[in-house]
């Protein structure tokens, strides 16, 4: 490649580039070196060591949130299994299988706002959940988000609800890139559907499931967007979550540089979590 070419293709990614560091990398630093300081806007930043860890550590409500957050990751097997079948459903040549397809992706491209408002009213004790709860014959419950002991399940399977359609387009494209004749030579040689689906549709999703199963779990451990819509953290604070934490100490307590280091112990378990998934999928290799 001649250094023309070159200073041509640097010319192409030079606006990606400005936009990655004055939007990603320099919020990153900038926010790391808030985590050492007392910084409230209105005075300049102040150097504190880890006086922001040390107070986010004696903070009892920190850990209720983190709590949470790491209750919401059971979702990520779950809405993986679910996506997958879903996707294993579409993936088959029927009769109007675009309109199933556009269903189960609609609520994925729904705002928050409006999915929010819709299962608050669902979930009232008058609501429509209680009212098919009562029509199959199991007792009602209430309104599942003033419920302590129900709320935060609650709010989670409106996330399982909405991000079902988002992972079946992903493992659709995975089913779409396996070889069908491995399939028909494994079906031929008398292999069951089941053993089929086992040993070679699962291990060639390998790689897809990686990344899902990175993207469900960072997006658990940061939720957010359910909470402010739906509960505030209430009722109390049984929905209360790390992320929800950071947003509280920063923008109503104006304490940034506490809110900055709860951000950084997040980071740090999604990081921890994320090399679980590389651990238990093989870092997402396919098997010769």
């Amino acid at each position: 490649m001649t250094a023309r070419n070159t200073l041509i293709a640097y010319a192409f990614l030079m606006p990606f580039l400005i936009l990655l560091v004055v939007y990603h990398t320099w919020p990153v630093i900038f926010g790391t070196y808030l985590a050492f300081t007392k910084y409230n806007i209105i005075s300049p930043p102040e150097w504190v060591g880890l006086a922001n860890f040390q107070e986010l550590f004696a903070d009892e409500q920190f850990w209720s949130g983190l709590k949470n957050s790491l209750k919401y990751i059971l979702i990520v097997p779950v809405i993986q299994v679910i996506a997958i079948l879903v996707a294993l459903l579409v993936n088959r040549p029927m009769k109007g299988i675009g309109f199933f397809r556009t269903a189960f992706y609609v609520p994925v491209v729904t705002s928050f706002a409006v999915v929010g408002l819709m299962w608050n009213w669902m979930y009232q004790q008058d609501g429509a959940v209680n009212k098919v709860l009562g029509f199959i014959g199991l007792p009602q419950k209430g309104s599942f988000l003033n419920n302590p002991a129900t709320a935060l399940y609650a709010v989670m399977f409106v996330t399982l609800w909405k991000g079902i359609g988002y992972y079946m387009v992903l493992y659709l494209a995975g089913l779409q890139s396996i070889s069908p004749e491995l399939e028909e030579a494994a079906t031929i040689d008398g292999a069951s559907r089941v053993q089929v689906f086992w040993n070679i549709t699962l291990p060639g999703l390998r790689p897809t499931i990686l990344v899902c199963s990175l993207l469900s779990t960072i997006s658990a451990i940061k939720v957010f967007e359910e909470i402010y819509v739906m509960t505030q953290g209430y009722p109390a604070g049984s929905t209360y979550t790390a992320l929800f934490y950071t947003y509280s100490r920063a923008f109503q307590d104006y304490k940034y540089g506490l809110a900055a280091a709860g951000g950084i112990i997040i980071a740090l378990i999604s990081i921890i979590f994320g090399l679980i998934n590389f651990r238990l999928t093989r870092g997402g290799k396919v098997d010769a």
